[in-house]
């Protein structure tokens, strides 16, 4: 009896085998869908863009990038995790995708289980940035202001449960101030009234912030990484300007439906991770203020666990509730 399992399950064990290599050999057999779940412009869709090239050129099938909107990510995630699990559909998220278990209660999703982690691709620092007007030249004197005006300084954000209102929610938390929260729809609107005036500071991405800050009409006062920007170099962290432990980064990464084969998951990961060492790559990547990362996707795996524990925290501590 004993040996007629062990039979049973070897032959089992080579049936996977032959089918995962058959998998990985017939892949890709069609076109490549990449779902962007933001709109079209933004960090994510020139990081999908820039790398769907190269994958199109080395996998010999197009890749066609999708954009589809909404609820934080959460719509364009949805899309995939009911797509077929065979390497033709992927998607890339930031951030967001750890956040938003813990701020939409009733996901159409798994965020975890109903996705496999291809490769970590890229890390867009946001950047602490005022208006002019802000009587405030670097984080300490920020900090300085917003206790003697507890409520009164107003900070912006693309939205609830973003990056920008993340970061800006956990400087608060750990600077131990209240700056309150406007929110907007998108980056855009927010940031064309932190220039009016309107609201006084935000934790915008670097990508976005950039024009605005080398024309003057934006001061920056600090980045949100443990390292500083190659962008902008002589602007100090959030840790070195005074609030030591401070650490958000904009990272964004690339999955694939759950319980596609194995092989898949690891040839897509590999066309990836060698697209991101291509000179034009991070050459185009650097446009926008982001630097590559590729990573394993044990990594990645590591990465999501890690951070989806932390914002869970900070959304429960914050009382934060999306849009």
């Amino acid at each position: 009896m004993y040996k007629a399992i062990l039979k049973a399950m070897s032959a089992t064990g080579l049936v996977l085998c032959a089918f995962n290599a058959a998998a990985s050999d017939a892949y890709p057999s069609k076109p490549i869908k990449w779902v962007v779940p933001f709109p079209p412009g933004g960090a994510m869709d020139a990081m999908a863009r820039t790398l769907g090239e190269k994958l199109s050129a080395s996998m010999k099938q197009p890749v066609v990038i999708e954009n589809r909107p909404g609820a934080g990510g959460a719509i364009g995630s949805a899309i995939v995790a009911k797509s077929a699990p065979d390497g033709h559909t992927m998607m890339i998220v930031s951030i967001g995708h750890a956040v938003n278990p813990s701020i939409y209660p009733k996901l159409q999703y798994d965020a975890t289980r109903d996705f496999e982690p291809v490769s970590l691709v890229g890390i867009v620092p946001n950047i602490l940035v005022a208006h002019p007007s802000v009587k405030a030249g670097n984080v300490k004197e920020l900090v300085a202001l917003a206790k003697a005006q507890p409520g009164k300084i107003t900070y912006a954000s693309a939205g609830n449960g973003t990056t920008v209102h993340l970061a800006a929610e956990l400087f608060n938390s750990m600077a131990g101030v209240d700056i309150m929260h406007v929110p907007y729809k998108g980056s855009a609107p927010a940031v064309t009234d932190l220039m009016g005036g309107q609201v006084d500071v935000m934790f915008d991405s670097l990508s976005s912030a950039k024009p605005y800050i080398e024309s003057g009409k934006l001061k920056a006062l600090a980045v949100t990484t443990t390292k500083r920007s190659s962008v902008f170099p002589n602007v100090p962290t959030v840790a070195e300007a005074g609030i030591p432990g401070y650490e958000l980064s904009g990272w964004y990464a690339v999955f694939v439906p759950g319980k596609t084969p194995k092989p898949v998951v690891d040839r897509l990961n590999g066309e990836l991770v060698k697209a991101l060492k291509l000179p034009d790559v991070r050459a185009r990547f650097a446009l926008i203020g982001a630097e590559p990362v590729g990573s394993s996707p044990e990594e990645l795996a590591n990465t999501l666990k890690t951070e989806t524990a932390r914002w869970t925290k900070i959304v429960r501590e914050r009382n934060i509730k999306a849009d």
